[in-house]
């Protein structure tokens, strides 16, 4: 059900280091990187760890550039998911769509603030 989780940083060349070797322990690599994070894990395919800036601009605390991603199989699924919890009170954060690579994806936060991502990865 977990996709990736995305924790804050504040200096990610030190974060960077500390997880390279961290995860480097449990078989897990760079999966990707930007200017602003990098990705680690197994494999696209599976449960990952990423840490980023936070995308506001402003510093990253406990909860502050914290997400957690519900993987899904398909973009109807990822519409449908956003949709409900729209329905459900979530308010959105990024409406699902593409966003480039084979990413497809819709953001919200839930009523307690919680960011959420659903998505997929259908050209993976």
């Amino acid at each position: 059900m977990i996709g990736y989780v995305t924790l804050g940083t504040n200096d990610l060349p030190r974060a960077a280091a500390f997880y390279d070797a961290l995860l480097a322990e449990i078989g897990a690599k760079r999966l990707w990187e930007s200017p602003r994070g990098i990705g680690w894990g197994l494999s696209m395919t599976q449960p990952s760890l990423a840490l980023m800036t936070p995308f506001d601009g402003q510093a990253a605390t406990a909860g502050n550039g914290t997400m957690v991603a519900l993987v899904m199989q398909r973009p109807e699924q990822v519409d449908a998911l956003h949709r409900r919890a729209l329905d459900l009170g979530a308010v959105d954060e990024g409406a699902a769509g593409p966003r480039g690579g084979g990413f497809y994806c819709g953001y919200f936060r839930d009523p307690d603030g919680n960011k959420l991502n659903v998505f997929c990865m259908p050209q993976a």
